[in-house]
């Protein structure tokens, strides 16, 4: 995917949590694409130092804790000496391990932590560094917008996120500052590879079912639209959700199947 097209990226930097692999990490390597440089959050020094220098100059590898408010604040410290700017969060990082109702309350501390807590935290830290024209991505999902069974944690911490996406943008309008949330739905990270056995096509064999364009996404998809809410394409934009789910979000509990074809397959 051609990532240079997105105007106002170039020069700008962007710090990214959870980036050392999957989603994160595909969202840092399309920011650089598009002429970013990228501040690489995470706690996988291997991992990071890694991608760092597959990126080339335009990043740089922070080990954070985004749970520990002062490993958050020597983060940004690196990012601006390095860089002499921020003008980009995306707050990526999370935790998907979730066992519904029967999650303990230090299980309930744990997730909202990573996924919420910490996201609110990182960007009460940046925004007194953000420029008019800066932005705040928060990457929600589709998981925060319906029930499931046997879910609870990531299900409430993205419903939260989104709402802070609302109350974050409100504050921060008068700043110039836009917060925006991106929000996919089954997309071929290391959680659905884990669930799809590895097999790419097993995953989209799946997900046809509950996705009208007949796959799971890609990371540089997600990428591409964090990289458009990021750029001047979007300054117009705040306090909204994109969702980019393959369809995911406009089918109801029948899956955009008539209830005549429902009633053949399940009636007694």
């Amino acid at each position: 995917m051609d990532f240079s097209g997105f105007p106002g990226l170039a020069g700008k930097t962007a710090i990214i949590t959870g980036s050392t692999q999957g989603l994160g990490a595909d969202i840092a390597r399309g920011l650089a694409a598009a002429g970013a440089n990228v501040v690489l959050v995470g706690r996988n020094a291997q991992a990071g130092l890694a991608l760092a220098a597959e990126l080339g100059e335009a990043a740089l590898f922070c080990e954070t804790d985004i749970g520990q408010d002062s490993q958050i604040q020597r983060c940004l410290d690196a990012a601006q000496a390095r860089f002499g700017r921020v003008d980009i969060l995306v707050n990526n990082a999370c935790q998907y391990a979730d066992r519904g109702l029967a999650s303990t309350r230090e299980e309930w501390h744990a997730t909202l932590d990573t996924n919420l807590v910490s996201a609110a935290i990182f960007t009460q830290m940046v925004a007194p560094l953000l420029p008019r024209g800066g932005a705040v991505i928060n990457l929600g999902s589709t998981g925060g917008k319906f029930g499931a069974a046997g879910r609870a944690l990531y299900p409430a911490s993205k419903a939260a996120l989104l709402q802070i996406t609302k109350n974050f943008a409100v504050e921060l309008a008068p700043a110039g500052i836009r917060v925006l949330a991106v929000s996919p739905a089954w997309t071929w990270s290391p959680s659905v590879e884990q669930l799809a056995g590895g097999s790419r096509a097993a995953a989209d064999a799946v997900g046809a079912h509950f996705h009208p364009l007949g796959r799971v996404g890609s990371g540089e998809e997600i990428a591409a639209a964090v990289c458009f809410a990021c750029s001047d394409a979007a300054s117009w934009m705040t306090g909204v959700d994109i969702p980019v789910d393959g369809g995911f979000s406009i089918l109801g509990p029948d899956r955009g199947i008539s209830p005549r074809a429902w009633f053949k397959q399940l009636a007694p």
